[in-house]
């Protein structure tokens, strides 16, 4: 037994001997962060430390998650394998069910000698996943609402008859407990608020003292750090404190210029977005103008309120000298919609809802302030952290790593990036469940609902072409000029994402 022993750590020397020459890595998740603010062109968002992170690293302007929806993207990523594979397609589900021996992102660089913590949200909402981090993972929770009356109606929607809070009130467990059945409409508080309140007054405020603190802590550890810090906003509702909204001037903000659903789509390609309507106030069917308009405000100052925490965090590791040997990266699960296609919130295959925002910096970047302009997946980034760390890749990584593209940022890289939402059986779909399975090439998307108990049944197809109708306004699949390429995209997507590994 000495003997095996001794063997195992002589084994485990050369990995602990690289551990400590290894970078840190600064993971940083946000929720509902789509690719709007300087970094991307809008510079009519106030994003100083978004923008700070895209200045010293790589703006990856197609990165596309593998299933627009908090869970399934998140488990998706964080396990390097698609939602196929995860079996997450909802938000009930954890990946360890299909998955149970997986090993996970913060687990890999766990295993080869790195200290790995998680704070904030990581994992969707309660879930956790205790095998990823060294220390069990925590989060700071702070108010839904500054306003006294806003919190007071928020408690009295939540509990109101028939929701759930009010069912497990009954039942005497506990509310937030998964549930299959829908969040009745209007059960929670305002979509927005601007209350004049400090910043710690809600979560991401709070988790950002956190995570500074633990940048403290980690700074005098010997092996290198991977610390996970997740960002709430700009979830909804859109709250932030008051001098966050008085960054904009709400007469110049502007709506969506597509205001109407694609033409020639099925209708269950774009749903009009029943979270939104979750939240008091929210009327059923297209939101009026002058509301539209708030709602963008909101969802802005909430991106200006999250991007000054992360501040913090950036200063605190800038003035450890920790910056100089850590690689930064941060995404937003997944694209949102802003009333274009008169929708809202996620949930579809469109290009506003896969399309995130992606930075990475790793020190001694040759390009920094560059812009990746070829595809890249989610998927994709698990390898990409392990190969910049120099750890192995595990064999169950649906994704390639993206490192060679810091070196030639404008170069091609994946021929397609793949996506997928499903749709349960209704009135809309013919009773049939669907999956839609999406394709984002260089000039189009191509999108199949297929029927969920028979792959080979097509319910419909979409096809956009991103050079002449970048918003995906119009439908071409049924059009007869396009059988031809309607025949070549089917072949490709068919193929999959294992025909569509990158040009080396």
């Amino acid at each position: 037994m000495k003997t095996l022993l001794r063997i195992l750590s002589l084994s485990l020397l050369p990995v602990l001997a690289h551990a400590a020459d290894r970078p840190n890595i600064l993971f940083v998740a946000v929720d509902d962060l789509r690719p709007e603010f300087g970094a991307y062109g809008a510079g009519y968002v106030k994003s100083p430390n978004l923008d700070r992170i895209a200045k010293a690293g790589l703006t990856f302007t197609r990165a596309y998650c593998q299933q627009a929806v908090c869970s399934p993207t998140r488990s998706s990523l964080l396990t390097g394998a698609r939602p196929d594979t995860t079996k997450v397609w909802d938000l009930e589900t954890h990946f360890r069910t299909a998955l149970p021996n997986v090993v996970t992102l913060g687990q890999h660089f766990k295993n080869h000698g790195y200290f790995v913590q998680g704070m904030g949200k990581i994992y969707h909402g309660s879930f956790d996943d205790a095998p990823s981090w060294s220390v069990p993972w925590q989060s700071s929770r702070g108010q839904a609402y500054g306003l006294p009356a806003n919190l007071a109606l928020n408690s009295r929607q939540s509990a109101a008859p028939g929701t759930a809070a009010d069912t497990a009130k009954k039942s005497g467990k506990k509310s937030g407990k998964k549930k299959k059945e829908a969040t009745p409409r209007n059960s929670r508080g305002p979509a927005f608020e601007g209350a004049d309140v400090p910043d710690d007054t809600f979560t991401d405020g709070a988790n950002a003292t956190l995570a500074v603190a633990t940048l403290g802590q980690l700074a005098k550890k010997k092996e290198p750090f991977f610390l996970a810090v997740g960002f709430s906003k700009p979830h909804l509702p859109f709250v932030a404190p008051k001098k966050y909204w008085d960054l904009y001037d709400p007469a110049k903000i502007q709506l969506a210029p597509n205001k109407f659903r694609p033409k020639d789509a099925p209708d269950y390609a774009i749903q009009p977005g029943g979270e939104l309507r979750n939240y008091h106030g929210i009327p059923e069917g297209s939101i009026p103008d002058d509301l539209a308009r708030q709602l963008r405000h909101g969802y802005y100052a909430a991106i200006s309120y999250m991007d000054a925490q992360l501040g913090r965090v950036l200063d605190e590791l800038d003035r450890l000298d920790l910056r100089k040997n850590t690689i930064v990266i941060l995404w937003g699960d997944h694209g949102w919609k802003l009333g274009e296609h008169d929708a809202w919130c996620k949930h579809s295959n469109a290009e506003n809802d896969t399309n995130g925002a992606l930075l990475l910096s790793v020190p001694g970047m040759k390009h920094a302030g560059a812009k990746a302009t070829g595809l890249v997946e989610f998927v994709d980034i698990y390898p990409t952290l392990a190969e910049l760390a120099g750890l192995p890749l595990p064999a169950h990584l649906e994704g390639h790593s993206f490192k060679p593209v810091l070196d030639n940022p404008s170069r091609p890289w994946k021929p397609a990036a793949f996506s997928q939402y499903p749709r349960p059986g209704n009135s809309a779909t013919g009773g049939q469940p669907l999956m839609g399975y999406s394709m984002r090439t260089e000039r189009y998307r191509f999108t199949a609902w297929l029927h969920r108990d028979d792959p080979s049944k097509v319910a419909a197809l979409e096809l956009y072409d991103h050079q002449t109708d970048p918003q995906e306004n119009q439908n071409l699949a049924k059009r007869t000029e396009h059988a031809a390429l309607v025949a070549q995209l089917t072949t490709q997507l068919r193929a999959g994402w294992k025909a569509a590994a990158p040009a080396r």
